[in-house]
């Protein structure tokens, strides 16, 4: 007989063979699916195409990794976190590294240079203001395991909202500078409302709301035995959170690239194309 995730009284999930078995498939489908589609991952500028999937450079692979990756890491995490809640300064670096892998994956997103640790400050900017409220108001303890994936919560809000806001500012950016643009001009007028776009998503969540989704914050307190209402303030606090982070978090990513912290190496090609427009 399968193990099960007691939840309330009620088991969730069977923890099996048959979960196994679905979730293999599930992701071998959307490889499948990227692979025939050909959806391959871009180079982050303007005009210069994608690598192609048959050249292992796709989704395909990209989708492969990811689930992999999932199952290792998510079976880590479930091993260690029982161990890491016993002490605060186990605790705070266990904290520590969630936010050092979601700057790098966040500045290797936005560029490939050496720019890309400058992603560690709209994370920061976002988040830590937001966990010191928690904190200091006795909403959230130090110790404890709430810690935990509430700040998971926000510093993966605030990872989405750097790659979105700082990959579309330094896209139009380029562009902007192809077409003769100065920086300045180009930076005012292009990378904002490119930037502003990265919190459509978050925005779109909070507005349909309990009408097009039950988000996970939810649907997790009500099967854990909370109440409809607890459920909800939670779930609405949550999402509250999730719009300051990531408001603060575009905001600074912004100015980064406005200023030139954040950047791309400059393409020779739009570089003599400026120059020409000029």
């Amino acid at each position: 007989m399968p193990a099960t995730v007691p939840l309330a009284g009620a088991a969730l999930l069977p923890v099996g063979p048959a979960l196994g078995v679905l979730l293999a498939a599930l992701l071998l489908a959307a490889a499948t699916v990227g692979a025939l589609a050909h959806l391959t991952h871009g180079t982050g500028r303007p005009g210069g195409g994608a690598r192609s999937a048959g050249g292992g450079h796709g989704h395909a692979r990209a989708v492969l990794s990811a689930g992999l990756r999932a199952v290792v890491q998510l079976a880590a995490v479930s091993l260690l976190i029982g161990w890491v809640v016993r002490a605060v300064p186990l605790l705070l670096t266990f904290i520590a590294v969630m936010f050092a892998v979601a700057v790098r994956t966040a500045g290797r997103r936005i560029t490939p240079n050496r720019s890309w640790w400058w992603a560690a400050v709209p994370i920061v900017a976002g988040v830590l203001p937001v966990v010191a409220a928690l904190l200091l108001t006795g909403l959230v303890p130090v110790r404890g395991i709430t810690l935990i994936p509430v700040t998971g919560i926000l510093i993966g809000g605030a990872l989405t909202a750097t790659v979105l806001g700082g990959r579309r500012a330094l896209d139009e950016l380029e562009a902007g500078l192809a077409l003769g643009l100065p920086p300045r001009d180009a930076r005012l007028e292009i990378a904002r409302p490119a930037a502003s776009d990265a919190l459509l998503p978050g925005l779109d969540q909070t507005r349909t709301v309990g009408l097009v989704t039950l988000p996970g914050a939810f649907v997790g307190m009500l099967l854990g035995g909370a109440s409809p209402v607890q459920a909800g303030a939670v779930q609405l606090f949550v999402l509250v959170a999730l719009m300051a982070v990531q408001v603060v978090a575009v905001a600074v990513v912004l100015e980064l690239v406005a200023g030139g912290r954040l950047h791309r190496d400059v393409d020779p090609d739009v570089s003599s194309t400026a120059a020409e427009g000029e």
